[in-house]
């Protein structure tokens, strides 16, 4: 049927087959007995010499851990248009690059008005770009876990401007991640529970997304998705339809999670703190857990596939 297409396509357009997909879109696609490794090391390399960063030290983590960041800064300002520029270069780049997701979204708050503080925030994780040019997501060929599992983690009151929390989902198939997400919840919450839980509905809605898509490619997930998060609260609210003091100010459209649950579409699954893969994604971490957790996303060195 390929083939097929091919010949059809030819006769009508003046194209010809490059083969197997080497590079799109400035991602670099490299397919050998391992698996298939995904990266933007020239697309990356092409960021750092247009912001002159390209002869930087570089450092081992994107963001300096306890790093406190507001729009009310009283440093000096920077020029708005190449802030803009840069944030919105390292969004594409975070395309095979979920490690740079927490702090690409963090200093993408501060386009408006940025100050030189937001600024040096911006030629950091540039510079951890410099160390790790060659890194990309690497999705093993004989991988044993095939099915869709995701984590969900929030960072409770985490902006110092409006009190609002941060969220992240990280789903992974295999041994590498196929979507990540980290932002501002849109309401302040009043809880560590309710932040958690309206997470975890977020994440619950796009795992039914991604799971329509597998069935559309002949790949439909048969059994629940799980979804790991590190707070019992949120997984007992979840099957109990009691409302009690912590969940009654809860919006309403979040509890379409318990009908996922209760469908058997999803499954909440608790994980300590130390696997919690999507805290790389709201907060800052120590450069150990960064590493560890950056790993788990199956984010590596080009060197090692």
């Amino acid at each position: 049927m390929c083939d097929k297409f091919k010949s059809s396509m030819m006769r009508e357009f003046d194209m010809s087959d490059l083969g197997r997909m080497k590079y799109f879109l400035g991602i670099e696609v490299i397919q050998n007995e391992a698996g298939i490794f995904i990266c933007q090391r020239r697309y990356a390399r092409e960021i750092l010499k247009r912001f002159g960063m390209e002869n930087s030290n570089s450092v081992k983590n994107p963001i300096v851990p306890e790093t406190r960041l507001s729009k009310y800064e009283t440093g000096d300002e920077v020029d708005a248009t190449m802030f803009k520029q840069a944030v919105g270069s390292l969004m594409y780049l975070t395309a095979t690059r979920p490690d740079l997701m927490y702090g690409v979204s963090l200093i993408s708050r501060f386009m408006g008005n940025p100050k030189s503080s937001h600024w040096l925030a911006a030629k950091r994780i540039l510079r951890y770009i410099k160390g790790t040019l060659d890194f990309g997501i690497l999705y093993k060929k004989d991988s044993k876990n095939a099915g869709l599992v995701s984590y969900t983690d929030n960072n409770y009151s985490g902006d110092w401007d409006d009190r609002k929390s941060t969220s992240s989902f990280v789903f992974i198939m295999g041994s590498g991640a196929i979507s990540w997400i980290s932002k501002k919840q849109h309401v302040v919450s009043l809880s560590t529970t309710e932040a958690e839980y309206i997470a975890a509905a977020l994440c619950a809605c796009h795992c039914v997304w991604l799971r329509r898509i597998l069935e559309q490619l002949g790949a439909a997930e048969r059994e629940s998705s799980e979804i790991h998060c590190d707070n019992n609260s949120i997984i007992q609210l979840s099957k109990n339809s009691v409302f009690h003091g912590r969940c009654k100010h809860i919006g309403v459209r979040f509890h379409f999670l318990k009908d996922l649950v209760n469908d058997g579409i999803v499954k909440l699954k608790f994980c300590s703190s130390e696997e919690q893969i999507a805290d790389i994604m709201t907060k800052p971490l120590k450069l150990e857990k960064f590493v560890k957790f950056r790993r788990m996303l199956g984010v590596i060195n080009a060197a090692e596939v």
